[in-house]
């Protein structure tokens, strides 16, 4: 079963996000989908000729992890955007923040705030599965670093595609605008 890119179009005009930005991001994880549709007909080509073990399969089983998750965190990234309304403090999601980090405003400082470190990546709220404990985390690449047995609950892209042909070098100004732009009922239909 191949993957088939989901349209976000109906985020053009968001507040904060110009159509160049966003039309490019869409054909960026779009590669995603079309790369990991290939690299899984290619896995499952060389498993056909029984060439598991060698060197291309082994790199091929490697990239996969990071077309694959590419592919997933920005369908969640885009699935959490185009929102109006402020989070609703008193629903689960707020309260689970102000639960873990004393505070949503605590929460949402140590958030930003592991937005606006230096470097490419991802930052992430994980829940995990476990504990239901609610994690930030920064994510350097899209295949390394994620917390074992966590489900993301909301995604904020900062590599850089994300947010340069708007903001230039001022991350903080687009996690701003990401902030305005939070569609909270799909970060909280994520917690479980």
């Amino acid at each position: 079963m191949a993957y088939t890119a989901k349209d976000y179009k109906g985020l053009i005009g968001m507040k904060g996000f110009s159509d160049t930005l966003l039309n490019n991001h869409f054909a960026l994880y779009q590669g995603y989908v079309t790369n990991t549709n290939k690299v899984m007909d290619t896995l499952a080509a060389l498993l056909k000729d029984g060439k598991v073990g060698t060197p291309e399969y082994a790199e091929l089983k490697r990239r996969l992890g990071w077309e694959f998750n590419g592919m997933r965190l920005h369908e969640l990234y885009f699935e959490n955007l185009g929102g109006k309304a402020p989070l609703n403090k008193s629903g689960k999601l707020g309260k689970k923040l102000a639960e873990e980090f004393g505070s949503y405003e605590n929460w949402e400082k140590d958030f930003r705030g592991t937005g606006a470190m230096r470097g490419i990546g991802w930052t992430i709220l994980y829940q995990d599965n476990l504990s239901g404990k609610l994690i930030n985390q920064w994510v350097n690449e899209h295949d390394t670093g994620h917390p074992a047995g966590c489900t993301p609950v909301l995604v904020l892209d900062v590599f850089e595609h994300a947010f340069m042909i708007d903001y230039g070098l001022k991350k903080a100004d687009y996690i701003e605008s990401f902030f305005n732009n939070i569609n909270w009922g799909a970060a909280e239909a994520r917690i479980k």
